[in-house]
C-alpha cells in the first residue's frame, strides 16, 4: 500500500521531534480516522523493528563495575559470583563455582536443539591508561610473584556483560523460541587453560551438549554498529616454546676459553627467521617471534646459558609441526655450529590449537545477521594470527563459530585512524564505546539464538 504524507517528513524520528501536540493537531486536520490509525501502526512498527535493543541503565553499571574490578586468569571470583548472580536473577538454572572460577547456566525452554553461549571473564596484567571515569586502578600478585596493575584491555567486561544482556532478552522473549540454552562463563581464557579445565570437569556431561556453539569477540579496529565473520580458519593455533642455549661460562676477556652462548642464541634467532621467509609456503600465514631473550648478569661474564621464550601461530596441523620441527632443528644446528652443548627445547603448557568457524552454520548465522542488523553492517573479515581457546568446543565435535563485534564508534575511530594511533587489543589505551557496542552485540546474540531455535 502506498501511503502518502499531506507534507514531507525526513524520517520516522522527524515526525515525533516535532511534538507530540503538534502533530496530533496536524493530523487531525489533514488526515482521516482511518489515516491516523495507519500511521500510528507505521510509526510502532517502524520503530519496534529499527531499534536495537535498549542497554539499560543496569546492565551499563554491571559493566562498569566489571571494568573497574578485573582479575587474573584462574583468579576470577569476584567476575564469576557476579555472572552467577545476575543469570540466577534472569530465571536461569545456575551452577557456580564450576571447574575452577567457572559459570554453568541452563535454561530449557521446551523440546528442540540445544544452544550454548560462551563468554570468557579473565583480564590481563596491565595498568590502564585510558582515563575512563571507571579505570581499573586494580594491582595483583601474578604468579611470578610480582605486583602487576589488572585490565580488562581485551574485552571481556564486555562479553560477559553481553552474554547477560542476551540471556535477559531471550528469557524475557521466550515465546519467540524454543530450545535449551547453555551459557558459560569461562575462566582463564588469556593462558589457553579455561576451555580445557571446564570440558575436564565434565561441562558436556553434567550439562545438554550443545548442538551449537557460540561467541563473540570485540575487535578494536571494527565501527560500532558491525558484526565480521570468517568461515573456516578463523584464529591462529597458538604455541609457546622455551629454549635454553648452552654454552661454557668465564671471563668476559677470555673469549677463547669459553663458549658464548649470546652469540649462540643471537644466530638462533636470525635462522629461525628463514623458517617464515625461506621454508614457508607464502600462502600459508604463520608467525614465529621472540618475546624474551634471558642472557647474563654482568658486563665481564659470559653466561652458562640463555633463555629464550618465542610464540609460534599457524593454522594448520601440518603448518604448525612444520614450524615446531624446525625451530629444534635450528637451535641444534646453532649449537653444533659452535661446539656447544645440545640446547633444551620444550613446549610449554600454554598450546591452543587454532580456531575453525563451521562453515555451513557461519553462513545460517550470517544470513541471521543480515537480516536483524541489515547487510550493510555484516562484513566478511580476514583470519588473525591472535589465538583463542575457543577452538577446544569445536575440537568436542561441536560446530562452533566466532563473530567480532565492533566496538569503537565510528567518528572515534576515524579520528584515532587518522592520527595513526588507534590501540589494538591487550593496549592500556584501548577501551570499548560500551553502550553502542552492547547494544548491537545483545540484538545480534538474540537473534541468533532466535534463529537457531525456532518455536514449533
Amino acid at each position: 500500500m502506498l501511503f502518502i504524507f499531506p507534507r514531507p517528513f525526513s524520517s520516522v524520528s522527524d515526525v515525533l521531534l516535532r511534538g507530540r501536540r503538534g502533530v496530533i493537531t496536524n493530523l487531525r486536520r489533514e488526515f482521516s480516522i482511518k489515516s491516523l490509525i495507519l500511521f500510528v501502526f507505521l510509526i510502532i512498527t517502524a520503530e519496534g523493528s529499527l531499534s536495537a535493543p535498549l542497554v539499560s541503565k543496569d546492565l551499563l553499571l554491571f559493566y562498569q563495575d566489571l571494568h573497574q574490578n578485573p582479575e587474573l586468569s584462574l583468579k576470577e571470583e569476584r567476575t564469576g559470583a557476579a555472572l552467577a548472580k545476575g543469570l540466577e536473577k534472569e530465571g536461569m538454572k545456575v551452577t557456580y563455582p564450576f571447574a575452577g572460577t567457572g559459570v554453568v547456566g541452563v535454561f530449557n525452554n521446551g523440546s528442540g536443539k540445544t544452544v550454548l553461549l560462551r563468554t570468557d571473564l579473565d583480564a590481563l596484567p596491565i595498568i590502564e591508561e585510558t582515563s575512563l571515569p571507571y579505570a581499573s586502578k586494580k594491582k595483583a600478585i601474578n604468579k611470578s610473584g610480582r605486583e602487576v596493575g589488572v585490565m580488562h584491555a581485551c574485552g571481556h567486561d564486555i562479553h560477559v556483560t553481553n552474554l547477560l544482556g542476551t540471556v535477559r532478552n531471550l528469557i524475557k522473549y521466550k515465546n519467540r523460541w524454543q530450545g535449551t540454552l547453555v551459557v558459560i562463563g569461562q575462566p582463564a581464557e588469556e593462558i589457553g587453560q579455561g576451555a580445557d579445565q571446564m570440558i575436564a570437569g565434565g561441562l558436556f556431561k553434567k550439562f545438554p551438549k550443545p548442538d551449537y556453539a557460540l561467541a563473540f569477540h570485540v575487535d578494536a579496529g571494527l565501527a560500532t554498529g558491525k558484526v565480521s565473520y570468517v568461515s573456516g580458519p578463523v584464529m591462529a593455533a597458538a604455541d609457546s616454546v622455551e629454549v635454553t642455549i648452552l654454552g661454557k661460562g668465564g671471563h668476559g676477556a677470555l673469549p677463547h676459553e669459553n663458549i658464548d652462548p649470546i652469540v649462540i642464541a643471537s644466530r638462533f634467532v636470525l635462522d629461525i627467521q628463514t623458517l617464515i621467509s625461506r621454508e614457508r609456503d607464502p600462502r600459508a600465514p604463520s608467525v614465529i617471534s621472540v618475546g624474551s631473550f634471558q642472557c647474563g648478569t654482568k658486563p665481564n661474564i659470559t653466561p652458562d646459558k640463555c633463555l629464550l621464550e618465542l610464540t609460534v601461530r599457524s593454522f594448520t596441523k601440518d603448518e604448525r609441526t612444520r614450524l615446531l620441527e624446525g625451530i629444534k632443528r635450528k637451535a641444534e644446528a646453532s649449537s653444533l655450529s659452535s661446539n656447544a652443548p645440545k640446547p633444551l627445547v620444550e613446549l610449554t603448557k600454554e598450546a591452543i590449537p587454532a580456531t575453525f568457524n563451521d562453515h555451513g552454520l557461519t553462513a545460517r548465522l550470517v544470513a541471521i545477521l543480515q537480516t536483524s542488523l541489515g547487510k550493510d553492517n555484516i562484513i566478511q573479515g580476514s583470519p588473525v594470527t591472535v589465538s583463542e581457546d575457543f577452538s577446544r568446543y569445536s575440537e568436542s565435535g561441536i560446530p562452533s563459530v566466532m563473530l567480532f563485534l565492533g566496538s569503537v564508534n565510528e567518528k572515534r575511530l576515524g579520528a584515532l585512524r587518522k592520527k595513526g594511533n588507534l590501540p589494538s587489543l591487550h593496549s592500556s589505551r584501548y577501551y570499548p564505546d560500551a553502550e553502542e557496542t552492547l547494544s548491537t552485540g545483545i540484538q545480534a546474540m538474540t537473534s541468533l539464538v532466535e534463529g537457531l531455535l525456532p518455536p514449533g
